[in-house]
């Protein structure tokens, strides 16, 4: 694997889904360490979620409903409804502490239109809207996208997919994600529709070992 020609894309880690936040992903902050190892070698981007009070995924948008619920939005069918989270400047919405964004040379905010979702690094969840990413890891020559972060299930497996359809060859950090796991097998059922798009999964040590 050529070290000049590979990205590593950090998804989301941020105090809202680590332990005490409110959208917590269970052993969340354990995604740190490996990921940080990775941005020690490697050239490095991270998403961000973003969200305006009142953002179209929150529960508390609409009456009624509950974190968990699905709606059809005027944008997206089947839109699942969170707990507020990531709300634009508040302190959940930060990067975890411990996650060292120096090695870090572009963040890609997502979900800041309050109307439209993202789960995906590289497209709106209406699957239309570019986040302009894409065009950027194409300028730089990269081949190969190694990803890590949360949610394994959702903003990780989006964004995976969504890379391998633009021609990148894709692994995922298998020590560097966790998931949220709703619905039940929402973990499982990503993994085994990632590894089928040929994305491969390698322990942060195997990965850094394969650079050169």
């Amino acid at each position: 694997m050529d070290i000049n020609k590979t990205l590593l894309l950090i998804i989301d880690v941020q105090n809202d889904f680590c332990p005490g936040g409110a959208l917590a992903v269970a052993d969340a902050d354990a995604v740190i360490a490996p990921l940080n190892a990775l941005s020690a070698v490697l050239r490095s981007a991270a998403t961000q979620d973003w969200h305006p009070q009142g953002h179209v995924s929150f529960a508390s948008s609409h009456d009624g409903k509950k974190p968990g619920d699905i709606i059809d939005t005027s944008l997206v069918k089947g839109q699942v409804l969170w707990p507020d989270h990531c709300v634009q400047g508040t302190g959940g919405a930060d990067f975890h502490k411990d996650l060292n964004l120096n090695p870090v040379s572009m963040i890609v905010r997502k979900g800041f239109r309050s109307e439209l979702d993202s789960y995906s690094a590289f497209f709106e969840n209406d699957r239309l809207t570019s986040t302009g990413l894409a065009g950027w890891i194409k300028s730089l020559g990269i081949e190969t996208v190694i990803m890590g972060g949360i949610a394994t299930d959702y903003c990780v497996f989006y964004s995976a997919m969504d890379c391998k359809k633009l021609g990148f060859k894709v692994f995922i950090a298998s020590d560097a994600v966790r998931g949220v796991g709703y619905p039940k097998d929402s973990v499982e059922n990503a993994v085994e529709a990632m590894k089928r798009e040929g994305i491969e999964f390698c322990s942060s040590k195997e990965l850094l070992d394969r650079l050169k």
